[in-house]
């Protein structure tokens, strides 16, 4: 996909009626298919006559009609999703029966297009693809590395201190990883061993 990929700052809505009746869409930031149902379980109204919902998660992706007609609400919900390029998102459309039949054409309107208006209103940030290193190096040079990495937007998400020095584990942006071997490889002249982790 050429179109960067973004996902959401947080929780958003829209509400519409549509004859008679109501369409309540909330989208939010997850990262995992566990987060997502979590929020299906927190946002779906058990009083509600449908909480159809759909999410992307990089490449794993599922949906839900929730009792409607098959392929009326939550693969429309997932096309809202990926035309708006969105990733990383959970969205559940609950819908309250109004008494006028939509028809599955009407249907797909209606989640779909509350899905879409959400998405549309909503905050979003840039998905950055992030890679993982893992840095062997003396415990004189480990503040100075650590400084200097986390320049490069590097977090540390782990360290372990052993006999010959110290093993640490880095997250940084994918297009940071050359700078940062090259900075490990300077402030250590060549004797800190680092590597890839994915």
């Amino acid at each position: 996909m050429s179109e960067s990929l973004h996902t959401l700052t947080g929780l958003c809505r829209h509400q519409e009626e549509i004859r008679k009746s109501r369409f309540l869409a909330l989208a939010a930031p997850v990262e995992s298919s566990a987060q997502a149902l979590a929020f299906l379980r927190e946002v779906g109204d058990p009083a509600a006559t449908h909480n159809c919902w759909a999410y992307r998660i990089d490449q794993d992706y599922r949906f839900n009609d929730d009792g409607e007609p098959g392929g009326t609400a939550g693969r429309p919900i997932l096309q809202a999703i990926e035309g708006q390029a969105m990733d990383r998102v959970m969205v559940v459309v609950t819908r309250w029966y109004g008494g006028i039949k939509l028809g599955a054409g009407g249907l797909v309107r209606a989640y779909g297009g509350t899905a879409a208006e959400c998405l549309r209103r909503a905050e979003r940030v840039p998905i950055v693809a992030m890679a993982r290193l893992s840095v062997h190096c003396d415990f004189a040079e480990l503040a100075l590395l650590k400084a200097r990495l986390k320049e490069l937007q590097a977090e540390v998400e782990h360290e372990v201190f052993g006999a010959d020095g110290v093993e640490f584990q880095l997250r940084l942006p994918a297009n940071r990883v050359a700078e940062a071997l090259l900075r490990v490889s300077d402030i250590s002249r060549g004797r800190s061993a680092t590597r890839r982790l994915d």
